[in-house]
């Protein structure tokens, strides 16, 4: 789900036109950002990022750079649409970045397969106190084959549902905690003329949100670890036959709003819904808190209307209530064809330069909510702290955090998900041949 400019959980920065990468041959940065600072003395050490909170990791940048003349750091800001084209044509080339921003999952693996990335193992070993700190959900999302080689910078963003409290008083509903009682809700909120859920279905990835967590609460993680590792008809699993077979039952019981298929969720037309009070609920990603909802209805939020809770839990179901699915972070990759310099300037400031107490209180004076153990404090002291209790809570008991189905997987399968749900959605093909035809895609 990252590939919504909202939706991404941060990544960074200022921008840059020299890229002057030790180990790695220079280019030049055609984006149109503006041009890089010099270089100053020695090894220049290249990080490329995709547009987000860059002031906070440039901020960390200056300082790493006033402490080590010898060697420097240069940030560069990409758009997010043509970033994986550029960073993996210039990877392929050896042209790339000393540090690159990615979303861990199947890309991350693409590029360990390739023997692309240095592992970070050993530098997470010799700093077990940063290591024990990261949410392990989260650090996980770094990990191949049980090593290092991602290192988380910014947010998590687990999704949530977001509903307006309003609507639920004036329509005398709780707000749905199990299936049974959301498929009630929908009955009772449908015969008052209130579309239960909105959903920019347009864009196809929201749907993601729906088998994911319908999965895990009825099968457990070990459903959607089967397909990521490629076994034989993981895509079959009875949990995702059913998941499917709920999500058309709320479909055919008017669950979603009226023209759900046409709305985009890219210009926040879902969150108006609910914040106009046409719709009661949401299922969407924390960054729609920042995103959209504040900025389309400041004095909603403010007038405390706004609710959110997690995803209701099923009867029946093997899965932790607990688990979330989501984006996990933006990590940081470290490029094997870097020199041996840029690879001890880049582990060192990712190691003592990213997560540090400045580089969390700034992270958090943005609104993002860093998988970092032991900063309630920060917390606590946010501009909307009740809203970055839940999200920071929730993240943090979670026991799996599953990364947003379309990053985990590899580009053809992530296409082929993205089709067949949407037809599954739309009630063109059953539950049994959505698991077929992504079968069929899983084996190439």
């Amino acid at each position: 789900m990252a590939k919504k400019p909202l939706r991404r959980l941060g990544a960074i920065v200022a921008a840059g036109a020299l890229l002057v990468t030790a180990g790695c041959s220079g280019g030049t940065d055609d984006t149109g950002d503006g041009a890089a600072t010099a270089a100053g003395a020695g090894d220049v050490t290249t990080v490329w990022v995709t547009a987000g909170t860059d002031d906070v990791l440039q901020a960390s940048i200056d300082r790493w750079n006033a402490d080590h003349a010898e060697g420097q750091i240069e940030l560069q800001v990409f758009e997010n649409d043509p970033y994986k084209s550029k960073l993996r044509t210039a990877v392929s080339a050896g042209e790339g970045p000393s540090v690159f921003s990615g979303w861990g999952g199947g890309g991350l693996k693409t590029y360990v397969d390739a023997g692309e990335v240095a592992s970070l193992q050993d530098a997470y070993d010799a700093e077990p106190a940063l290591r024990d700190r990261i949410f392990p959900s989260v650090l996980k999302g770094g990990t191949v084959d049980g090593t290092i080689y991602g290192t988380p910078y910014n947010g998590v963003q687990p999704v949530v549902i977001y509903y307006n409290k309003d609507v639920f008083e004036q329509a005398g509903v709780e707000v749905p905690t199990t299936w049974d009682e959301t498929m009630a809700a929908v009955e009772e909120l449908n015969a008052q003329g209130i579309a239960p859920f909105s959903v920019g279905g347009a864009s196809r990835w929201p749907y993601l949100m729906w088998i994911a967590y319908l999965t895990d609460r009825i099968g457990g993680p070990e459903v959607f670890d089967a397909v990521v590792a490629g076994e034989p008809d993981a895509w079959k699993d009875p949990a995702i036959i059913q998941a499917n077979t709920m999500i058309q039952e709320l479909v055919e019981a008017d669950g979603f709003v009226d023209g759900y298929s046409s709305i985009d969720a890219n210009q926040g037309a879902a969150e108006a819904l609910v914040y106009s009070g046409k719709a009661a609920m949401e299922l969407m990603g924390a960054w729609a808190y920042s995103g959209t909802f504040l900025s389309g209805a400041p004095e909603f939020l403010e007038q405390g209307k706004l609710g959110w809770t997690t995803f209701p839990t099923v009867a029946g179901g093997t899965g932790d209530p607990a688990n979330v699915t989501g984006n996990l972070s933006s990590y940081f990759q470290v490029s094997a064809g870097a020199s041996d310099a840029a690879k001890a300037n880049a582990t060192d400031w990712l190691m003592h330069g990213v997560f540090d107490d400045t580089y969390i209180a700034e992270l958090v004076d943005t609104g993002a909510v860093p998988p970092i153990s032991g900063v309630e404090d920060a917390i606590a002291a946010s501009s909307a702290p009740e809203w970055n209790a839940f999200i920071y809570e929730t993240a943090e008991a979670a026991g799996n955090f599953q990364l947003s189905w379309d990053q985990a997987l590899d580009a053809a399968q992530a296409e082929a998900l993205l089709t067949n749900l949407e037809q599954v959605f739309l009630l063109q093909i059953t539950p049994q041949e959505f698991s077929e035809n992504m079968d069929a895609a899983a084996q190439g």
